[in-house]
């Protein structure tokens, strides 16, 4: 356990709170999240969101270079965490069968599902140009995100 890893996501974890606790706007909450996510983590390339559409993921907000707009369900990495509802830490995405490389630099991936109403709505993904960049604290770290997220979208569907 490295204690300023820890540390890191728990600041990012209020971080996150204080940029999304009184907006109701999915998109905006997306935004700031995948920019506040980008700028805070060493070593990530990439880091943002697909939406579940139509049996497919399709591009949300992001940070990092331009990505693959739409991903079939249990394709690549995306569609397997959105397919299984499963998070995938994936150590070297070269090693992972149906990769998608969107952005040839990047060389491990970790995707988290977000769910609304029972079922995936979305997936959070982070890319690094390092192997083995992601753990299991930052598999943590990132779901305290993802909760946080998911509770914002409860309050969402409230305020209409």
């Amino acid at each position: 356990m490295n204690p300023e890893k820890q540390q890191q996501y728990a600041e990012l974890v209020q971080q996150a709170e204080a940029l999304i606790a009184s907006e109701t706007d999915i998109t905006a909450n997306m935004a700031n999240l995948s920019s506040l996510i980008y700028w805070a983590l060493k070593d990530v390339n990439w880091a943002g969101f697909y939406l579940c559409k139509d049996e497919q993921l399709v591009l949300g907000p992001f940070h990092g270079k331009p990505a693959c707009i739409r991903i079939p369900m249990g394709r690549g990495v995306c569609g397997t965490a959105a397919q299984e509802n499963q998070i995938q830490v994936i150590k070297d995405v070269h090693e992972f069968a149906g990769h998608i490389s969107c952005d040839a630099a990047s060389n491990s991936e970790i995707v988290l599902p977000i769910i609304k109403d029972g079922k995936v709505f979305a997936v959070l993904d982070l890319d690094s140009p390092s192997i083995a960049r992601f753990d299991e604290q930052d598999k943590d770290g990132l779901a305290q995100l993802v909760k946080l997220f998911e509770k914002s979208l409860i309050v969402d569907e409230a305020s209409k």
